[in-house]
């Protein structure tokens, strides 16, 4: 026999079936809204969309989900689409924006919106709008007629909305994992590219009576967030990664910050140069914690111009790597300075100061003749570099890029430099100064002997200063080289062997003869090392600058063209008195083989 129910089994049954009925009406309601809703939210967000652009864009969905228990609603396969003909039309009639938008997503998830305020305040606000994985593409086209206008519409979308609502609020907009394309068509041939998984957050928009005017908000924002893990680009000549980690930016703080920021080679030194087929830098950058400060975000979305007030970098290494083993490339570099290539670039950038803090440098080269690798290195570089730009308008107002630099070289000897490079100047005109100061000089033997067969036995460098003009074709100047008990040797490569060995008389002639051991001398004279250096075609930046100072280095310590000439002339004749004596021997060997061989 069953026993009867308990009275608080009853109960809850009871609760139960009532939860269940409201659940089953709630879903019978909201199953029989969205089907009655869908023509009239396609109609009317349609009617809107289209008002509010001047008939350029037309909105498009398959399904409306309604949930008004909770308040929730979803869009499926959204499409928000640009009328090109309606554009070229807007473009006649000088109303056309610089961009144009096309959004595909499979769903648009609405959270939380208000029902009640809706319907008794006429304020209609919603917590949500979730973009899923949305598909997103913009056009650029720079019209000059839109070259001054502000952030904020010059019709108040307000005037769209007034007969249904007196506000529209949406606390947050997100787009999660979007595939982002940016084409720019600003030039004959459209330039494109494409992100993936970026999540981009737009926070606080409103359209009431007063947003439009408020110049807190740019495009009735309040703040706009950009986030992206990880991006990484294949160079064109494929030889390079370019990759950035945990981008971040936000609008109201105008401030960007990417955490790791690398240029990596895809081969290995030794792989790189047969990859190539010839002998090339092949350069390794690292750059941490680098943060953009007062960026412009309007100059950005109007015409993909980069405008920062600073750029702050907090660490990082820079290697560069040759192997002449291989054969050069005897290309005309002319025209490839580092100011000159910023003015190539496509996107204009104008940062006003860039502060470098420890950044390690160095330059490594392995050598066909020597068959070693030598280096020199550049450590704790710090400094300031202002008015970085390609911008014309900012051009015209100073056309100088200034660097200011401190570094140590082989992480020793203390040098200041500075660098002036004048953007507007027809043969690329540029200027250097600087001085080092207080460092043993052998610590130069890293690169001297596998690269120039030059040992310095003993040198104190008390200071090296230089100050030079130069331009495509030629660099003139004054070095000032003061140094103490300078002694050298020098190498040649061991005969069947890897390693250098000095040349003993060769060595004594050359500090006998030539070499300044102290500058100035005991007497006083001080040798100033005057600076007329032509610069070869096929000559980069960088070799540019190395080969004018040491010209300079070479005539202080006494390297004259006409000692040259002299040590030049000593060499030939001591391998040729080599080679006789070589001979003599030989054949004293030959006669007493001989004269043993008739015993």
């Amino acid at each position: 026999m069953l026993k009867p129910l308990s009275k608080h089994k009853r109960k809850f049954k009871w609760i139960l079936g009532v939860l269940l009925v409201l659940v089953i009406i709630v879903g019978c309601t909201a199953w029989y809204v969205s089907g009655k809703i869908k023509p009239i939210v396609q109609q009317e967000l349609g009617a809107v969309v289209n008002k509010a652009t001047n008939g350029l864009y037309h909105i498009s969905f398959n399904k409306v989900n309604v949930n008004p228990l909770f308040g929730n609603a979803s869009l499926t396969e959204v499409n928000l689409i640009a009328d090109t003909n309606v554009y070229r039309k807007l473009v006649q009639e000088k109303k056309a924006p610089n961009n144009l938008y096309q959004i595909k997503l499979k769903k648009l998830s609405i959270k939380k919106f208000h029902l009640i305020k809706a319907y008794f305040d006429r304020q209609l606000e919603i917590d949500l709008l979730l973009f899923d994985n949305p598909c997103i593409t913009m056009v650029n086209k720079s019209l000059k007629f839109n070259e001054d206008k502000l952030p904020q519409p010059e019709k108040s979308p307000y005037d769209y909305i007034k007969n249904m609502f007196s506000a529209l609020h949406v606390k947050t907009i997100d787009f999660k994992n979007a595939s982002f394309k940016y084409v720019d068509n600003n030039k004959a041939q459209a330039d494109v590219d494409t992100i993936s998984n970026i999540t981009i957050t737009l926070k606080d928009w409103l359209i009431d009576s007063a947003s439009a005017k408020d110049k807190s908000r740019f495009y009735l924002l309040k703040d706009a967030y950009v986030y992206l893990n990880n991006y990484t680009f294949a160079t064109p000549d494929s030889m390079y990664y370019i990759k950035a980690s945990q981008f971040e930016f936000s609008a109201s703080e105008k401030k960007l910050n990417i955490k790791e920021f690398a240029l990596e080679p895809r081969y290995s030194e030794q792989d790189f140069p047969k990859v190539s087929g010839y002998a090339r830098d092949r350069y390794s950058l690292k750059l941490n914690n680098i943060d953009f400060y007062g960026i412009n975000l309007f100059s950005y979305i109007k015409k993909r111009e980069i405008l920062a007030e600073e750029m702050n970098i907090a660490d990082g290494t820079l290697s560069v790597f040759n192997d002449n083993s291989y054969p050069k490339l005897l290309k005309d570099k002319t025209g490839r300075f580092p100011h000159q290539l910023l003015q190539k670039i496509n996107i204009p950038i104008t940062i006003k100061k860039i502060v470098l803090n420890k950044l390690d440098i160095s330059y490594a080269e392995f050598d066909a003749k020597s068959k070693q690798r030598g280096r020199i290195n550049f450590n704790n570089t710090s400094g300031v570099i202002s008015n970085v730009t390609n911008e014309q308008k900012y051009k015209k107002l100073n056309p100088i890029i200034e660097a200011n630099l401190e570094s140590y070289l082989m992480g020793q000897g203390k040098l200041n430099v500075g660098f002036k490079f004048n953007v507007t100047a027809p043969k690329a005109d540029f200027s250097y100064q600087g001085r080092l100061l207080n460092m043993d000089g052998r610590q130069l033997n890293y690169i001297t002997k596998p690269l120039a067969m030059l040992q310095i036995k003993s040198c104190l460098v008390r200071s090296f200063a230089f100050d030079i003009k130069a331009n495509n074709d030629v660099a003139t100047g004054e070095i000032e080289f003061v140094y103490n008990d300078l002694s050298l040797g020098l190498m040649k490569k061991h005969e069947g062997g890897e390693r250098l060995k000095r040349l003993g008389i060769l060595s004594l002639l050359a500090n006998a003869m030539v070499i300044y051991s102290d500058n100035p001398s005991d007497d006083g004279k001080f040798t100033v090392a005057p600076i007329n250096y032509q610069r070869q075609p096929t000559a980069s930046f960088f070799s540019y600058i190395w080969k004018t100072l040491f010209q300079g280095v070479k005539y202080s310590v006494g390297f004259t063209p006409k000692k040259e000439a002299e040590i030049k002339s000593y060499i030939t004749r001591f391998e040729n008195m080599k080679d006789e004596r070589d001979k003599r021997k030989l054949r004293r060997e030959m006669r007493r083989l001989e004269r043993a061989k008739n015993r």
